[in-house]
């Protein structure tokens, strides 16, 4: 086992290029053993709870010497590892990039303050931030080479300055229930500045208001994912030259594509079928007047089953194995819900369902709201008991029965 050195002056000709096991000095002398595989480019750093997510198990407030990566490179040369994701407080990552570049950062903050944290002289060409619900703000000064900015989570624990990113992703914190109150984003201050907007929601869950867009006066390049409403606000945004839009089961009233007469660049994927059909005609209709410059594309036009298959469970991102296993038993507790003639029958189903899991590894925080959703999906599935369950009656039925 070779010992790698600690060294900051390692010239990449001297970088470690080679798979294997190599003691470093992340936290202090010999505290970790880095596993380089065959063909990966990404680390993740995080505290243990973590499990196999993180590749290296660090405590959240532990201080970082980042510089032990520096001994390390691909195979082509190119400083490894290339993407990297970490959970903690560390922000040292932010003056190591002012000399060694990072391709790819995700940052899950855990601030017991509010914090403010300065990028401004760091190459970091992506940088995602993931924001809980807890924990102090966030205040960062962005960096001023061009890079890619994405924030999710708890936008509202977020605040930038400085240099505006090349392209915007914001992906809010929304409910898995679609008849939710639509979600509307926070002040970001001088983010609206961007001319470059990529919103991530889920197709199925809580809408986002498009209201938000009227802060974003600069904007020429807007890609929506998932589930949004006030559509018809787009017509407020002629100045748009690229319109993307991703699997979306609702563009009822979205509206024409010559409200954009400058667009060139149009992409619908995966949206509802009937909506697909007519932009689709009106995309054809726009190129015998003014041919598309760019890409133009109609594609995957899905009807309403589709989505309710593909994305009604929450599921959908649980590991393949685990999620057969939960769809399995998601099955059996509908069909034995719908032949429930009393309360009493009705907890006895989302009782068995929900002690299927109490046996399972893995099942986590996420895991857990995931389940406690589903919980309320079956109470709201068909029965014979002639009264409602209400939320309160099917998550004390949960509660009592799981042991995660």
């Amino acid at each position: 086992m070779t010992e790698v050195p600690n060294d900051n002056q390692v010239r990449p000709s001297d970088a470690v290029r080679e798979d294997g096991c190599y003691p470093i000095d992340l936290t202090g002398p010999h505290s970790h053993t880095l596993v380089i595989r065959p063909g990966v480019g990404s680390l993740s750093i995080g505290p243990s709870h973590l499990g196999k997510r993180a590749d290296l198990h660090v405590a959240p407030d532990a201080r970082i010497d980042w510089t032990v990566f520096d001994a390390f490179a691909t195979p082509a040369g190119s400083p490894w590892p290339r993407f990297l994701y970490y959970t903690g407080s560390d922000a040292g990552f932010l003056d190591w990039a002012q000399k060694r570049p990072i391709e790819e950062m995700t940052w899950a903050p855990v601030l017991s303050a509010d914090t403010v944290v300065d990028a401004s002289q760091s190459i970091l060409y992506g940088l995602h931030i993931q924001l809980s619900q807890t924990g102090g703000r966030l205040s960062l000064k962005l960096p001023k080479g061009p890079f890619r900015l994405n924030v999710s989570g708890d936008l509202a624990r977020f605040l930038a300055t400085g240099d505006m990113p090349s392209s915007l992703t914001l992906a809010p914190r929304t409910s898995r229930r679609k008849n939710d109150p639509p979600c509307t984003l926070p002040d970001l201050g001088e983010l609206h500045k961007v001319t470059s907007l990529t919103l991530h929601n889920a197709p199925l869950g809580q809408p986002i208001s498009l209201d938000c867009l009227d802060r974003f006066p600069n904007l020429d390049s807007l890609s929506l994912w998932g589930n949004f409403c006030d559509m018809d606000l787009l017509a407020r945004h002629a100045q748009l030259t690229n319109l993307e839009l991703r699997f979306m089961p609702d563009l009822e009233d979205l509206p024409s594509l010559e409200t954009w007469p400058l667009l060139d660049r149009f992409i619908a994927y995966n949206v509802e079928e009937t909506a697909g059909k007519r932009l689709r005609q009106q995309m054809k209709t726009r190129a015998k007047t003014r041919p598309w410059t760019g890409y133009a594309s109609v594609s995957q036009l899905r009807k309403p089953e589709w989505w309710r298959s593909e994305f009604g469970r929450p599921f959908s991102s649980w590991p393949k194995r685990l999620a057969k296993l939960a769809n399995e038993a998601y099955n059996v507790a509908q069909a034995t819900l719908a032949q429930a003639r009393s309360l009493t029958d009705a907890e006895a189903a989302i009782t068995a369902f929900t002690v299927r899991f109490n046996a399972l590894k893995g099942i986590e925080t996420t895991e857990r709201e995931d389940l406690g959703e589903a919980v309320w999906q079956l109470s709201q599935s068909d029965h014979l008991i002639g009264q409602p369950i209400t939320e309160e009656t099917a998550q004390r039925w949960f509660d009592a029965a799981r042991e995660y």
